[in-house]
Parts: structure tokens; C-alpha cells; sequence
């Protein structure tokens, strides 16, 4: 089974736990088996691994995104990775370009399209395999997953199929109605439209060289900047005559607000939180070392990290995200492919961040042309390459990179670090990366 999972958003909505960088997909909310917690993205990667073992994987996301994805999916995901936005038909048709010259998959094979963030049951992945199959089949071109609606909602398009059978052809599509209108189509028997979708690889390839001129996945990557924004809805279902759907009734909720988001948490209380018996219906995540104490609170989600501390009535949390925007403030943490780093100080002309490495992993060897750095080794062990030079590295060790110098670490075992960068200009435009074989 091969399964394009889109990953996407800015996740100002899920202020403070998530920003440009951290979208709402990376939160750890959600309790594992062995009682760790794991991310929406981790969490669907693991459930489709569980369905089909050798699944395919392919996240199609932006730049921004990459970093976190291999810190929590780590190497065997594929990444297809847009340069810039131009919405969902450029953004799956270079995922499905990238399938096809990349990873090699055949244009007769099924592919799966699905968001990366709904909170789904089980019966969720064994339909995404239902849908591979009907795909394989060809009696349709396209074959969409229906969600039987649960109340009338303005957040999603509207299916109707022609029969009220598990797959049946498409009578038409309705866009986002009114809540009054939305009744209607419901009892018209209307499925919503999650954006969940499968088809023959060569199909949406056809379509895309249709519609685009290029020639392969490097070609049309190349010139992804000068493709036109349009939704694959637009592009592709709303013309294919061709096409039906497929019910689906097992749990889907989209998670976009802190009020959605706290339904779907397992534990209600995250981090080093204290809360008294007088609180009711509150929902309360710390990833801050301080503790938070919470008397005689209800219907309340508090919040906080290190980029800041949401306290909010719940039925009120999907109004923060204009305040969000105007806040107009630095990242203070985010997701690297090799772990994680965390601001402490900024000064001016000095940032100081704390940076945890896992085991294996390295930062890209690179310098800064104005200014330096100083390492200081917390925890763990390791290696830096400075220069060229290498050196072994243990706790309390220092190690200083003036600007210019070409230097990278590479963690042993879990290595801690704390990094102070001083100079006039601090800017995460200031890094030049070079080959290094590691």
C-alpha cells in the first residue's frame, strides 16, 4: 500500500504547544502502548504500519516541517518536500511524481491520499486499506472516503452519493454550507468530504502533466514556484465523472482547537501539574520544568512552554489566533532531525539555546560568517569535527567556533548541550552547509 499522508499548517491555533515550525501534528498528547506519549504524525504512522507492515509512507510537507519529521518519524519515511505553497493539487502531484521517479512505483499501483492530522479509530486504517484495493480495482478513477457526518458542520464539504451502499458513484459535491444548509444535505443522505481519497498512480500523473508542463519529480520541482495555487478538489474530483465513494462511520474528529483537541486527550493532565479537587472539566499541559498549580478552576485548558502560556474558557480557545499572530515572537523551541533545541537567553548581541542530540545523530557541518559559537558538554558523549579536526567529547568540555569556522557534533550517546552565539547579528539565515561524509 502506498499512502501519501499531507502535512501542513502553521499551528497558531494550538498556541503555545505549537508555531511556524512545531504544527499542531507534533504535539505529544497522545498515550502510547508502553505508556510514553507520541505525536498525531506518530501516532498515524504507527497505526499504518500496524495495518500493512510494508506500507509505502510518503509525507508531503514544506521545508519547515522536514526537521521534525525525521526527529520523530526518523529515516524510513519518504519526504516529498514542496518549495514553497501552491495548495493541494501541485503539492500531491509532486508527492506522486516523487513516488513514481524516486521510489520507483509502478503507474498501475494504488495510492492513498489522507491529512496527517485527524484523530481516527482503528476502523480509520483498515478503510484506508479498503480504498487501496478499490483503487486497484479501476472501476472508478478516483474513490474517495465519505465520513457519515455526526451534526451538521460548516468545516467540511459535502459528498452525496447516488445509494446509500458502502461504495457507490457520486451524485455531486456541495462546498462548505451554513449550519441550516448543512441539515439539509444530511438528510439527502451526504457524507463529509475528510480529504481522503485513492487512485492508480498513473492517473493523477496524467492529470498533472495535463494541467503542468514538466517532465519528471526534478523537472516539476524545479519549477513548483511557477505552478498556479489550486485544491485538488478544483483541479481533479470536481471534473472526474468517474468516481465514487466509500462510507466511513468509525470515529473522525478534526483536532484544529484546543476545545476539539482536549476531547480527544486520554489523560487530562500532561506535565508537572497540581491540580485540587474543586477543578472541573479542565485540561492542563506542561512541558515548562516549573510547576503549575490550578485551584478551583472548570471548563478551562491551560498550556504552556517555552514559547509562552495559553489560560482559556474552552468553548473560547478557537479565538486566539489572531492574538497569535500579532504576537509577532521568536521560536523558542523546535523539533531538528537530530533532536531538539530550546531557547534560554536572548540579549542582544547573545542567544544562549540548550540542545539535545539523540543517540546517532549529527548536526550538518556548517559555519555562521557573523558569529561565534561556544559549546559547553552537559551530558553524554561524542564527537566534533572543527575544521576538519576531530575531537572526542565528554560533560564539561568546551569547544569554540569563531565565525567562518566549519564545525558539526555528532552524539554518541544522548548528548546535552548548551550553545551561547555572540555576535552583532544573530540570524538563522546566517549558516552555510558543506559535504561531509559522516
Amino acid at each position: 500500500m502506498n499512502i501519501i499522508l499531507l502535512s501542513g499548517g502553521s499551528g497558531k491555533r494550538l498556541w503555545p504547544l505549537s508555531n511556524d515550525i512545531r504544527s499542531k501534528q507534533f504535539i505529544k498528547i497522545f498515550k502510547t502502548p508502553d505508556g510514553k506519549y507520541e505525536s498525531m504524525v506518530q501516532r498515524m504512522y504507527r497505526k499504518i504500519r500496524e495495518i500493512d507492515a510494508d506500507a509505502n509512507v510518503t509525507v508531503a510537507t514544506s521545508m519547515q516541517q522536514v526537521s521534525a519529521l525525521r526527529n520523530q518519524l526518523g529515516e524510513g519515511v519518504g519526504i516529498s518536500v514542496e518549495p514553497c505553497r501552491r495548495d493541494t493539487f501541485p503539492a500531491i502531484a509532486l508527492a506522486t511524481a516523487y513516488l513514481k521517479d524516486v521510489q520507483g512505483v509502478e503507474d498501475e499501483e494504488p495510492v492513498v491520499v489522507c491529512p496527517v492530522d485527524p484523530f481516527v479509530d482503528d476502523s480509520y486504517f483498515e478503510a484506508l486499506s479498503e480504498l487501496a484495493k478499490l483503487a486497484a480495482k479501476g472501476e472508478s478513477n478516483l474513490t474517495l472516503m465519505g465520513i457519515e457526518p455526526t451534526k451538521p458542520s460548516e468545516k467540511f464539504g459535502y459528498i452525496i452519493p447516488e445509494s446509500n451502499y458502502k461504495v457507490s458513484t457520486v451524485d455531486t459535491f456541495k462546498e462548505k454550507p451554513d449550519v441550516e444548509t448543512a441539515k439539509k444535505y444530511i438528510d439527502q443522505g451526504a457524507l463529509w468530504n475528510g480529504g481522503v481519497f485513492a487512485y492508480k498512480l498513473g492517473y493523477v500523473l496524467n492529470k498533472a502533466h495535463d494541467l503542468m508542463d514538466f517532465e519528471d519529480y526534478a523537472d516539476l520541482y524545479s519549477k513548483y514556484e511557477n505552478q498556479n495555487k489550486i485544491s485538488f478538489d478544483y483541479a481533479v474530483v470536481e471534473k472526474e465523472s468517474k468516481i465514487s465513494v466509500m462510507r466511513h462511520s468509525g470515529v473522525w474528529k478534526d483536532l484544529g482547537t484546543w476545545n476539539t483537541l482536549s476531547e480527544a486527550m486520554e489523560e487530562k493532565i500532561i506535565g508537572n501539574v497540581i491540580t485540587n479537587d474543586t477543578c472541573d472539566n479542565i485540561n492542563v499541559i506542561n512541558e515548562m520544568d516549573v510547576p503549575i498549580l490550578c485551584v478551583g478552576l472548570k471548563d478551562l485548558v491551560v498550556a504552556a512552554s517555552a514559547d509562552g502560556i495559553l489560560v482559556s474558557d474552552k468553548e473560547q480557545s478557537d479565538q486566539i489566533k489572531p492574538y497569535v499572530e500579532s504576537m509577532n515572537q521568536q521560536i523558542m523551541y523546535a523539533e531538528k532531525s537530530y533532536g531538539t533545541y530550546r531557547v534560554l537567553d536572548v540579549e542582544d548581541g547573545s542567544l544562549t539555546i540548550k540542545v539535545d542530540l539523540k543517540a546517532g545523530q549529527h548536526m550538518t557541518y556548517h559555519s555562521h560568517e557573523l558569529r561565534d559559537e561556544i559549546w559547553t558538554v552537559i551530558s553524554g558523549s561524542g564527537k566534533t569535527i572543527v575544521d576538519g579536526m576531530e575531537q572526542e567529547i565528554h560533560p564539561g568540555d568546551v569547544i569554540t567556533m569563531a565565525a567562518g569556522c566549519k564545525h558539526t557534533v555528532i552524539a554518541t550517546t544522548d548528548l546535552n548541550l548548551i550553545e551561547v552565539q555572540v555576535g552583532k547579528s544573530i540570524s538563522v539565515q546566517d549558516k552555510k552547509v558543506y559535504e561531509w561524509e559522516f
